[in-house]
């Protein structure tokens, strides 16, 4: 980073959302504690590894964030009129990320004592740093909650994965033993789905689970949760259902799949396919293996008298 020569832009300066609301004396004021800076592409401005003293106001160019290495896909763009560094620059602490210019950069510098005066003389200044840091924490927990969905969910079906099917059977079996209620679990299984895979090839039956796990995520309630278990098999939570409404909730998902004979795909049309279901209800001290257990063995059951049919 090298010094940098600039002409004050009033006009310019005003529209930036640090300075907005602030009194044009006030800003005057402020402008005079700041020193301008530039950055060659590529340049590092913060790293987890140096305290930073200084809030950085990006005049021109463009600057990404990155989280935990350099090697990592950027987490977050700053682009003019951003400010870099104010997390730090407040906790007096070591930056959390990276902050790289990705083109060469022209910012202006505050050390973090000059702007706690700025503060005393314009609260507005300090109500918009806020704003801005309160932005770019909400922008990180969205960052956080994006990739923990996406650490739970099927890529291919966009149902959950076995990782979540843990997590929420200890939620919902929790949930439903102290309000007495019941529990039950399906386990569906595609039939004669290498046949199919076989007969239509691997991106054929790859639509077709697709297909499957939309079919049977509208006919289910937001708090049960579908699952793709394994290759063609799905297993579905179905919190507060006993098993009568287990046997209902099953028989109309198989039928919802039968009265699909075929399907656009973007290969095109394809034939349909039809599940087995087991069935298993929650006792009294079950873990989620002893219900999984109970459930494929139904299954197998299902199987044996002709598949497309449920059992338990």
């Amino acid at each position: 980073m090298k010094e940098a020569h600039w002409q004050v832009d009033p006009q310019r300066i005003h529209q930036l959302r640090l300075f907005n609301n602030v009194a044009a004396s006030c800003v005057n004021q402020v402008l005079k504690s700041f020193r301008a800076c530039e950055l060659e592409a590529g340049e590092i401005l913060l790293s987890p590894f140096q305290r930073n003293q200084h809030l950085y106001l990006l005049l021109s160019g463009q600057l990404k964030v990155y989280l935990g290495s350099l090697d990592n896909q950027p987490v977050n763009t700053l682009n003019v009129g951003d400010c870099a560094g104010e997390i730090s620059f407040i906790d007096n602490q070591a930056p959390s990320a990276y902050v790289v210019a990705s083109t060469p950069c022209s910012l202006l510098r505050l050390h973090r004592e000059a702007l706690i005066k700025l503060f005393q003389q314009s609260p507005q200044l300090m109500h918009n740093l806020l704003s801005l840091l309160c932005e770019r924490l909400r922008s990180g927990n969205r960052i956080l909650l994006d990739s923990e969905q996406s650490a739970n969910i099927d890529a291919l079906t966009g149902a959950f994965n076995r990782r979540w099917l843990k997590h929420v059977f200890e939620r919902e079996s929790t949930r439903c033993a102290f309000n007495s209620q019941p529990l039950c679990l399906l386990m569906l299984d595609v039939d004669h789905f290498k046949a199919y895979n076989d007969r239509h090839g691997h991106l054929a039956g790859d639509y077709a689970l697709s297909m499957v796990a939309h079919t049977l995520r509208e006919q289910l309630r937001p708090k049960d949760s579908l699952i793709r278990y394994g290759g063609e098999e799905f297993v579905i939570l179905l919190p507060e259902i006993g098993e009568d409404d287990g046997r209902r909730i099953g028989e109309r998902l198989r039928m919802a799949l039968q009265q699909i004979p075929s399907f656009y795909a973007p290969s095109g049309v394809l034939p349909g396919v039809t599940v087995s279901i087991g069935l298993a209800l929650m006792r009294q001290r079950d873990e989620l293996s002893d219900l999984i257990a109970r459930a494929d063995s139904a299954l197998y059951r299902a199987k044996q008298q002709g598949r497309n049919c449920l059992y338990g």
